[in-house]
């Protein structure tokens, strides 16, 4: 039987330890707590064109759609990656191309 991951686009997942030391890293970080598709879409793609390439922006969101349907929206904008806390938080990490 094929896993979820067989079945979908996700982008690539950090452990816990990575998560953190990019956090502390991130060039900008945007807090979507509460926020539902599409603001979030909308808010990363202003976001990236606030940054300059190679740069780092995170979003934490816990609306579990976001880790999908944001690295869609940006595209070839940015690589992502995300991290799932196991307590329905998500962040996102975008690095701008």
């Amino acid at each position: 039987m094929p896993s979820i991951d067989d079945v979908t686009n996700a982008p690539d997942e950090l452990s816990d330890d990575r998560a953190d030391e990019l956090l502390e890293e991130a060039d900008l970080v945007q807090d979507m707590m509460g926020e539902v598709c599409p603001y979030p879409q909308v808010e990363a793609k202003k976001g990236l064109q606030k940054i300059d390439s190679g740069d780092l922006l995170v979003q934490e969101t816990d609306h579990v759609p976001c880790t999908e349907n944001v690295p869609r929206a940006v595209g070839d904008d940015a690589d992502a990656q995300v991290w799932r806390s196991g307590d329905a938080v998500y962040r996102i990490y975008l690095r701008k191309q």
